[in-house]
Order: structure tokens, then sequence, then C-alpha cells
């Protein structure tokens, strides 16, 4: 019985190691899907991670990590209040492309914005 006993504890640990590899921030991605889908075509500036702004050319890395780690912000022009004059200028180039949501993901327990373990 003992026997029986530690063999099914060994399987249920190696069970729940290789669904962490599997599905390492399921929880966080929902979410992320979720926000994403109330932000449209647009990048939240509250709940992005800095990579969703490397399609805008000058905003990734200095500027993307300055509005992520600066917010949460209220609307979108509030993002551009910490950015320099030259910075402030393709900011305002892409701002139409900006929406600001609630900052739910920000505030997700294990959810890294500025280096959220996607990598090339």
């Amino acid at each position: 019985m003992k026997r029986l006993l530690s063999l099914l504890t060994g399987v249920l640990v190696m069970t729940g190691l290789l669904m962490a590899l599997i599905f390492p921030q399921t929880a966080n991605a929902n979410l992320s899907d979720q926000k994403l889908g109330e932000a449209g075509e647009k990048i939240d500036l509250n709940n992005s991670s800095v990579r969703r702004f490397q399609q805008f050319p000058g905003m990734y890395p200095t500027i993307a990590g300055k509005i992520v780690v600066g917010g949460p912000y209220s609307s979108v022009s509030d993002a551009a209040s910490s950015l320099d004059s030259s910075q402030k200028s393709v900011f305002d180039k892409y701002k139409d492309n900006f929406t600001v949501t609630a900052p739910e993901i920000a505030l997700n327990e294990g959810f890294d914005r500025i280096n959220d373990g996607q990598y090339r």
C-alpha cells in the first residue's frame, strides 16, 4: 500500500510539473487575450508589453519601456508626460494607434510587461 501511494504521489507531481511546462501562464494569457480584445486594433498603454511597440519605428525599446514603467494612465496623452521632447514627437506620430483600458494585466502577479518571456 505504501509503495502504491508513493507511486501515485510521484505520478501526480510529475503530471503537475509537465502541465506547468506545457501551459506556463494560462491565466495571464487568457487575461491578455481579453484585454487585447477590449483594445481592438490599438495598443493598450496600460496592459501591453514593450514588444507590442516594435511595429512603430523609434518606439522600441526606450520609449516603450518608459511608457510601460510609467503607467497606469487615464488617457493616451498622459503617457507622454514622462517623455522628453524628441520622444514626444515620436509618440505623437503614433498616438492614434494607442488606447487605454483599466490596468488589469500589469497588476496581475507573475506578468512582466518589460520581459514577457517572448524571445526570437
